[in-house]
């Protein structure tokens, strides 16, 4: 029911000239989507409330409640249609009257870590696009028709959704930066395998999958006290995002996951400076995938002890500097950070191979970030220790990776499975540090059991790297005038 609803309505929206891409589908079905499940949400906690002989006090005053506004019903349970608005009537009640209601929770709330300031949030961030108030009631309509009563109710919903981020993050170049294959998260989730009482955190949430997967891995890691539902729902999970889109998705699917007021704070990771964080502002796991190909500003770039424009170089300090000793984290990078020539590279990699413990390092195949044009790794390390061996894993999925074959679960079922034990096999290496170039501090994996040849390295990794050289040259030359 759900994917065929999600279906009807991303065509509504089609046809809507607000809507233009699937940037919009997404944005716009989420708030309506959102809207009808806290209602279900409110009606699930007053049942409750009166089974215990408790007074309830809804989150929405009568007006703004989903069943009042949205599709009012009369006392036989069918749509009252003097009462529901559409046309003009609707799209001015929604823009002039509901949206600032909803977005005045952030103010009214009585702490961030409420539910009702996530939806303050939420609301301040997103406008409705949908122009056409016979479509927007259209939408009402089908959103109306899903329940989300039962586990497997919101264990549909919640999968569907993750699909239409998925679909987000297909959609193009900004919207990739959103979206982080569940298989691959998963498989770093196990490998990292955090514990229920560890903080979890990710400086670059994006649509939240890192946060969501952990916690679905820990519901089901064992059997539950009161306690660990009540560590899971506020002493758990951390993140922030710079963008208003991927951050309210990234909202929206924690509490869609059943995570009523997330940690997830809007803002640029980036500007804090890191030599400002204390003890208290660490975290037992770090697990982010940080964006591909990103720069910032010099003034950003003065909060870090190595000096660089590349954000992905920026985020590693951070997530270095923000892990606790003893805690473990397991980072998506591009490959080209293992072998980079430039002085920021090396340092990072000189840093965190005397600090940290890289006991593991994943290459994923071409084509595993669809649109991104990029190879990866994951980084799986320790903090507090030095690496004395690297374990290699070169992931094979014996087909070519893209938008139709997309990176399953069984792909990185073997490496999960050897993690454990590190073997060598033919797809599985183990590097000594006394191996390690000392002077470029190179981490590129070389299989011994295929020879490693630069000319046949994927043509996106050669121009990455030609980009990363002249931007350093273009830098120096800008010094250089300077100083004529």
């Amino acid at each position: 029911m759900f994917e065929n609803t999600f279906k009807n309505v991303d065509d509504i929206l089609y046809k809507d000239a607000g809507c233009s891409s699937e940037l919009d589908y997404v944005e716009q079905s989420s708030w309506v989507l959102f809207l009808k499940y806290l209602d279900d949400l409110e009606v699930e906690r007053e049942i409750k409330a009166q089974l215990g002989g408790k007074p309830y006090v809804s989150l929405f005053v009568e007006e703004f409640q989903w069943r009042n506004w949205a599709v009012p019903k009369g006392p036989n349970g069918q749509v009252d249609f003097d009462r529901a608005k559409t046309g003009e009537d609707l799209t001015e009640f929604v823009n002039s009257k509901l949206f600032p209601y909803l977005a005045s929770f952030k103010q009214s709330a009585t702490s961030p870590a409420t539910l009702e300031y996530k939806v303050g949030e939420i609301f301040s961030e997103v406008k409705n696009r949908i122009q056409s108030g016979y479509n927007l009631r259209e939408v009402l309509d089908l959103v109306d028709e899903l329940k989300f009563q039962t586990a497997e109710e919101l264990h549909e919903m919640s999968f569907l959704y993750e699909n239409k981020i998925k679909n987000m993050g297909n959609a193009g170049r900004n919207g990739g930066e959103y979206y982080t294959p569940r298989p691959l998260i998963k498989a770093v989730i196990e490998v990292v395998s955090p514990q229920i009482g560890q903080t979890i955190y990710d400086g670059a949430a994006g649509s939240a999958g890192f946060l969501c997967e952990a916690f679905v891995y820990l519901l089901q890691s064992k059997k539950l006290t009161t306690s660990d539902i009540e560590t899971l729902q506020t002493k758990t999970f951390y993140g922030k995002e710079k963008k208003s889109l991927p951050y309210v998705m990234g909202v929206m699917n924690m509490i869609l996951h059943g995570i009523d007021a997330p940690n997830i704070i809007h803002t640029n990771t980036l500007a804090e400076n890191i030599s400002d964080l204390q003890e208290s502002d660490r975290y037992d796991i770090v697990l982010a995938n940080p964006p591909f190909g990103g720069k910032e500003r010099k003034e950003v770039q003065q909060n870090f002890p190595i000096k660089t424009a590349e954000t992905a170089y920026l985020f590693m300090q951070h997530f270095m500097k923000v892990l606790r000793a003893g805690g473990s984290a397991g980072i998506v990078i591009k490959s080209t950070f293992l072998s980079n020539v430039d002085n920021a590279a090396i340092a990072v990699r000189r840093e965190l191979l005397e600090n940290f413990n890289v006991h593991t390092i994943l290459e994923v195949p071409a084509g595993t970030f669809q649109g991104a044009g990029l190879r990866t790794v994951v980084l799986f390390f320790k903090k507090g220790e030095p690496t004395l061996k690297i374990w290699y894993y070169q992931l094979d999925a014996g087909r070519n990776i893209g938008k139709t074959n997309p990176f399953a679960d069984s792909d990185v079922a073997e490496f999960v499975a050897l993690s454990h034990t590190k073997p060598n096999t033919e797809l599985s290496w183990t590097v000594s540090v006394e191996d390690i170039n000392l002077v470029t501090f190179d981490l590129t994996p070389k299989n011994p059991s295929k020879p490693f040849d630069d000319a046949y390295r994927e043509p996106t990794v050669v121009l990455d790297e030609i980009l990363g050289v002249t931007v350093q040259t273009e830098t120096a030359l800008q010094r250089l005038r300077g100083l004529i």
